[in-house]
């Protein structure tokens, strides 16, 4: 006789677990959690109201994402994204975003969420709030792999870009890491808005290659500066 806890998951349970891991997920993409921060089960299980089975396997899930991993007799503890994952992150947004932007159909609705996001990130700046610039950042990159209409991509680059949240929580100053990409994202806007979006997804791959130079640059000094293991 087995165990309640060592019995498959039930398909109303698996999808509680998918939704669970979806909103930690989207928490992660928005940064409330650290990098190499340590994930408490009492305190998450009772905030999302579910069980700790449960939210053992919505960690398993994030696991397979490589946003948390589980360390031996010590507890499970959100991923330091290491240099050779930002690299092949930056290697698949080029490949998503600069062809979902250059095929875009002109009148596709998610223009109207990057224009959303870019004025999301123009109020935060204002307001001196770079934590919302930074999420504002995420919505307007998550709208532009909407103009590919694959439910598909989505999903995966969901993944990506709370990987990339991680990468971007070791960078202490948030206002210098994000304050140039919310005229560079207007830029790209107006040229999709105007309907060049050969231009537009020109422009985007160049500003990924310079944002992957920034990033790499300013990542491997703090990693030395602190002695991280990544």
């Amino acid at each position: 006789m087995t165990s309640a806890a060592s019995e498959p998951l039930t398909p109303p349970a698996q999808a509680l677990s998918e939704r669970m891991a979806e909103a930690l997920r989207q928490k992660i993409t928005q940064g409330e959690f650290m990098p190499g921060e340590r994930l408490s089960e009492q305190s998450l299980s009772e905030s999302l109201g579910i069980s700790r089975n449960t939210l053992r396997e919505v960690f398993r899930m994030l696991a397979k994402d490589g946003l948390v991993k589980h360390a031996p007799n010590r507890g499970v503890f959100v991923v330091i994204p290491s240099i050779a994952s930002i690299i092949d992150i930056y290697r698949v947004r080029r490949l998503i975003e600069c062809q979902a932007l250059a095929q875009a159909y002109p009148r596709h609705p998610a223009k109207k969420k990057m224009r959303e996001a870019v004025d999301s990130a123009k109020a935060c700046r204002d307001g001196g709030d770079w934590l919302g610039v930074g999420t504002a950042n995420m919505a307007f990159h998550m709208a532009v792999v909407e103009l590919a209409d694959s439910e598909r991509l989505n999903l995966l680059f969901g993944s990506v870009l709370a990987e990339l949240r991680l990468a971007f929580g070791l960078l202490r100053d948030a206002e210098f890491l994000h304050a140039p990409y919310v005229e560079m994202n207007t830029s790209i806007l107006e040229l999709a808005e105007a309907g060049e979006f050969a231009r537009a997804a020109a422009a985007l791959n160049d500003y990924l290659v310079h944002s992957e130079r920034i990033v790499l640059a300013v990542y491997a000094r703090h990693i030395n500066d602190s002695g991280w293991s990544v």
